[in-house]
């Protein structure tokens, strides 16, 4: 049995998602890498991504067509919040996120001001991670260049198979 276009592009689709999302968790628990608060909401788009993808492949076709659709949309909100991290790295604007801001204490003992601080160490966002040492490409950078290309394929699927996929 041949598998249609449409599923295998789902899939496929789905796969790179969960992709991007496995090398973050990697990085981070087998590099040691520290997420800032701008890179877990990078995650979020792909997470939806995999669910939609995942739901695109029982659906009957119009509705997995609506599905792909909706994971390019979901893929693009992450190809900008990875656009957003990009311009805060490279100074272009400052971070939307409150989070990003190193905490400030004032006042109180050492004991409040230690009971006050993060659980976790937490990392800027105005500082690039690279993964791939001597590549001058952040993370957040390589994320925006993944996340269009996903979503450009994905589209470039969809739009050229709207009346020939079985």
């Amino acid at each position: 049995m041949m598998v249609p276009r449409l599923r295998l592009a789902l899939a496929l689709s789905t796969l790179a998602a969960a992709a991007a999302l496995g090398t973050a968790f990697a990085s981070e628990w087998w590099g040691g890498l520290v997420p800032c608060a701008l890179c877990l909401v990078e995650r979020w788009p792909y997470r939806v991504a995999i669910g939609l993808g995942l739901l695109g492949l029982v659906l009957p076709r119009p509705l997995a067509r609506l599905a792909g659709w909706l994971l390019v949309l979901a893929v693009l909100a992450g190809a900008a919040a990875a656009l957003v991290h990009v311009g805060v790295e490279r100074g272009a604007w400052p971070s939307p996120l409150p989070e990003c801001a190193a905490p400030r204490f004032s006042g109180g003992s050492i004991a409040e001001r230690l009971a006050h601080m993060p659980a976790r160490p937490s990392k800027a966002c105005e500082d690039p991670t690279y993964l791939i040492p001597g590549l001058p490409v952040s993370m957040a950078a390589m994320n925006l260049i993944f996340a269009l290309a996903v979503s450009a394929g994905l589209a470039t699927f969809l739009w050229r198979s709207r009346r020939s996929d079985p």
